[in-house]
């Protein structure tokens, strides 16, 4: 009689369970199924894609898995980047310790817009030239051959430019040859030497070479319009020991702020940390101030365009340019590709484009053709009056009808009496892509959208950017120069504007597909609430009747 009660009740408890699983299985079905894989299993390995060669092939792939320095260093990197995700960035915006402001010397400085910016620990200020055109941040440091940095060399500074030392920043590193970020790895003789960099610039025999290394770039962020955080990023600089051609003749003496798309940019490296989106914005006002902001996505009224790839690969920021117009006339045939180059002072067209545009430029203007001593431009005129003579706007297309708008396309030469003429600030080049330099990018917002690989722009002032998507950006306060330089004793003194290292806030939660499953599973043992009671019930009755539980 006990044994063939205990069968009832096997039986009753199967069932009960078989009805359990059913209602869970049928429930699965129409929500969510899910695999889980062992991090050491052999499927895992293949997902996280090593090679054959990384594991000792099929046979060594049980004892590399759990032994492998390479198989955790991929591990940690998959959390990190998880991490990241969840994160978001962790500022807004980011700009230079010193402030977002950006300046132009005009001809003592190549024409060329730069800023202050604070490396190492103590800190110590160099004003850097902004190039989209290159990645490398490199100031002049442990010179053979640099420009001189003596103030008095420069009419338009008043103080003295430094030179970086990287043993004087307790937070300098060097960088080994065998860095991912050290191109010049497979020609070093020791993976531990340290990494050299030599950069030739498009500019005629103009160069810096030297060693890399990594020290703290000092940056600040405005976020929600409260006071500026102080924030410390690690950065590669390029240690620039020595310098040629247009470096040693008043281009960039203190220094070049590579703006591109390579990983070793600040743009790059800021983006890779979390910190920021990626993107930036540079602007450029009429009177040569400006701002620069890491993390800015511009305005959504704003026009853009896409950046294209140059051999398969996005290097660097290059639109297409469907046509070129003379005031209304728009012109045939004057397409071509442009690189957006604010580390150009002035702008460049392919040969047959340029012959075009200038022909049509010279139709349109009401004034004599001359030519002025020292000027590289051909199409210059005179002027009759000591004022400028009205000329035509050169406006870019782009596709989609998105339109830039050159309106002062020209470059102003001044007398003793005024205005004594102007010229077509265009060159002509014999590549097939031209260049938009820094000239023809004045009186707009530059967005470099570097997440969706476009270009945008904004008619600006530079002052007046509170509607950005990002965060509002307050004005000076009045009174204040737009770009006020440091004196000689903030330069020369350690720390003079050291700021404390960031504390990383995380991003406002947001309800994830995670939480949301939660949800559903809890509705699911409500769904299963029946069955569950009537098993209670069944192994009571079973109890009260056998009296064997």
């Amino acid at each position: 009689m006990a044994a063939q009660s205990a069968r009832l009740m096997v039986y009753f408890l199967t069932a009960a369970w078989l009805a359990v699983e059913n209602e869970y299985i049928a429930l699965a079905s129409t929500t969510l199924s899910l695999r889980l894989i062992h991090r050491f299993s052999d499927e895992a390995a293949k997902a996280l894609k090593f090679s054959p060669s990384e594991t000792n092939g099929s046979a060594g792939v049980s004892s590399w898995r759990k032994k492998s320095k390479d198989y955790y260093r991929v591990l940690l990197s998959n959390d990190l980047h998880r991490q990241k995700m969840k994160l978001g960035s962790h500022y807004q915006l980011l700009f230079p310790s010193q402030g977002s402001n950006t300046v132009s010397f005009g001809n003592d400085f190549g024409w060329l817009h730069y800023t202050w910016i604070d490396i190492g620990t103590p800190n110590v200020s160099f004003l850097v030239a902004l190039d989209t055109g290159s990645d490398l941040l490199w100031v002049p440091c442990d010179c053979i051959q640099c420009a001189p940095l003596s103030g008095a060399y420069y009419s338009s500074l008043d103080i003295d430019l430094n030179e970086y030392n990287p043993s004087d920043s307790s937070t300098s590193k060097h960088l080994s040859c065998s860095h991912q970020l050290c191109e010049s790895g497979p020609n070093c003789k020791s993976p531990k030497q340290q990494c050299p960099y030599n950069i030739n610039y498009y500019t005629e025999s103009t160069s810096s070479s030297g060693l890399l290394v990594e020290d703290m770039l000092n940056l600040a962020s405005g976020s929600d319009n409260t006071s500026n955080t102080s924030v410390q990023a690690p950065v590669i600089i390029g240690c620039g020991m020595k310098q040629s051609g247009g470096y040693l003749d008043g281009v960039a003496p203190d220094g070049l702020l590579g703006l591109g798309l390579g990983e070793i940019s600040v743009p790059s490296i800021l983006a890779k940390a979390g910190l920021v989106r990626n993107s930036f914005s540079m602007c450029f006002n009429e009177d040569g101030s400006g701002r620069i902001f890491f993390g800015d996505l511009g305005l959504a009224t704003q026009q853009s365009t896409s950046f294209l790839p140059l051999d398969g690969t996005y290097k660097t920021y290059i639109v297409g340019v469907e046509a070129c117009c003379i005031g209304n006339s728009c012109l045939k045939l004057t397409s071509f590709r442009a690189l957006i180059d604010s580390g150009a002072s002035f702008t460049f067209l392919p040969d047959e484009v340029y012959e075009k545009t200038v022909n049509e430029f010279d139709r349109h203007v009401n004034a004599t053709r001359s030519s002025f001593e020292g000027y590289p431009w051909k199409y210059c005129y005179k002027s009759s009056s000591q004022e400028l003579p009205k000329v035509p706007s050169v406006t870019l297309m782009f596709p989609l009808n998105n339109s830039f708008v050159v309106h002062n396309p020209v470059f102003i030469i001044n007398g003793s009496q005024g205005v004594d003429g102007f010229c077509l600030a265009i060159q002509p080049t014999d590549e097939d892509i031209g260049t938009i330099g820094q000239n023809y990018m004045t009186g707009y917002r530059m967005v470099f959208d570097r997440e969706n690989l476009k270009l945008a722009w904004s008619r600006s002032n530079c002052q007046d950017l509170g509607d950005s998507k990002t965060m509002s950006v307050t004005s000076p306060p009045d009174g204040t120069p737009s770009n006020p330089l440091p004196t000689n004793e903030q330069q020369r003194t350690p720390g003079g504007h050291a700021v404390s290292p960031a504390v990383a806030g995380r991003a406002p939660a947001k309800p994830s597909a995670a939480s949301t499953q939660l949800i559903s599973s809890r509705f699911c043992l409500l769904r299963l609430l029946p069955e569950l009671l009537l098993l209670l019930n069944i192994i009571s009755a079973f109890k009260a009747n056998t009296g064997i539980l």
